[in-house]
């Protein structure tokens, strides 16, 4: 299913708590006229969140979305305005240098104006992970100064893992739900998951994600990792050797984690520069939920550290089971009493990994650092 064609309500996903079947009959009985009136609450989100375009012009009254800056050399795009894809795969395979960086706080500010001027009184700002982006930050200046109240909210995710919060949020707000359940159907984006699978390390590498060691490593090896966002970082959740294997991985595990959620789950494909292969997993996946799966361009901010021709898959609604990281969690065994040390054989201690850098074995030094860093 293309972007474009997205129904006007998306399904929703099982939440806690008894406010909830509440809200999902105030949803489910509203006219399609009705979920595009003004909305007491404002919701702001930035383009990370890989709103589909036609989505955001429908809700356009109560919706921001702020858009995150690329630098291509000395070159500024603004995601969701310029041809960022276009202008960031030529960049890319030019070996130009490439950074990312967190909206103004100024734009974030003109945000909450906007939505005050049109008669929002409360706003609810959702973005992309902290640990990838300053952009909460940006959220959180701004919101200093707002003309009215804001709760900025840190998704810890990305793409559309985000972006599934922040719909669900927009129809929650135009049906009239509170800032306070609107919060917390916001902190639940943290229980959507994205699955990335890399074609190459190198732009990791020049990104600082990994070391040049463990990028030739990978690259002899021939190793393919797919990725995921936990906790609001990007870990390995299992390296794979081979691409074709890597993609049948990447559908194997969105569709057994999809299964896992339930009906209630809903799916998305990322893809950048592969729109042609992004289409054959949305064809594998069909059929793991009950709706039709998206195909959506990745995010630049995504795209910038992983490179041309990462295809990704995010996973929302239903019951989230725990992401599958690698490697493979060790055997349970009895407790069992530590031996005691010898006092002339000191504990041996492991080396520690330079900042900034991380080891294809070491998946979790596969973290995002907090500030983005520029692409040499």
């Amino acid at each position: 299913m293309n972007a474009d064609q997205l129904p006007t309500q998306a399904p929703w996903p099982k939440r806690p708590g008894a406010w909830v079947g509440k809200l999902r009959q105030r949803i489910e009985r509203a006219e399609p006229s009705e979920t595009v009136l003004p909305a007491p609450i404002g919701v702001v989100t930035d383009s990370a969140a890989a709103l589909p375009e036609a989505w955001v012009k429908e809700h356009a009254h109560y919706l921001r979305v702020v858009p995150m800056p690329v630098m291509i050399d000395t070159q500024i795009f603004s995601e969701g305005t310029d041809d960022v894809p276009t202008e960031l795969a030529l960049g890319l395979a030019m070996g130009k240098a490439v950074r990312t960086s967190r909206p103004a706080p100024g734009q974030m500010l003109r945000a909450y104006q906007d939505l005050a001027a049109a008669g929002c009184t409360q706003i609810i700002s959702i973005h992309l992970s902290g640990a990838l982006s300053g952009t909460v930050d940006a959220a959180r200046l701004g919101a200093q100064q707002s003309p009215v109240p804001v709760t900025v909210i840190d998704s810890l995710t990305v793409a559309l893992a985000e972006g599934f919060a922040v719909m669900d949020v927009v129809q929650a707000a135009a049906t009239g739900a509170s800032i306070e359940e609107l919060t917390v159907m916001a902190q639940h984006a943290a229980k959507n998951h994205v699955y990335f699978a890399v074609p190459s390390l190198e732009q990791l590498r020049r990104g600082g994600r990994i070391s040049a060691v463990a990028s030739m490593l990978g690259t002899l090896l021939n190793v393919k990792p797919i990725l995921s966002v936990c906790d609001g970082h990007i870990v390995a959740t299992e390296k794979i050797r081979s691409h074709a294997r890597t993609l049948a991985r990447l559908v194997a595990i969105a569709r057994a984690e999809a299964e896992a959620r339930g009906p209630e789950a809903r799916l998305a494909v990322h893809y950048f520069g592969n729109e042609s292969a992004a289409e054959e997993i949305v064809h594998e996946l069909a059929g793991a939920s009950r709706t039709e799966v998206l195909s959506v361009p990745v995010p630049a901010v995504l795209g910038a550290h992983t490179g041309a021709g990462v295809l990704a898959v995010a996973i929302s609604g239903g019951t989230p089971p725990p992401p599958p990281v690698d490697p493979k969690p060790t055997p349970k065994t009895a407790a069992v009493k530590p031996e005691p040390r010898s006092r002339s054989a000191p504990a041996r201690r492991e080396p520690r990994a330079k900042h900034g850098t991380a080891d294809v074995a070491d998946p979790e030094s596969l973290s995002e650092p907090e500030t983005p860093s520029p692409h040499s």
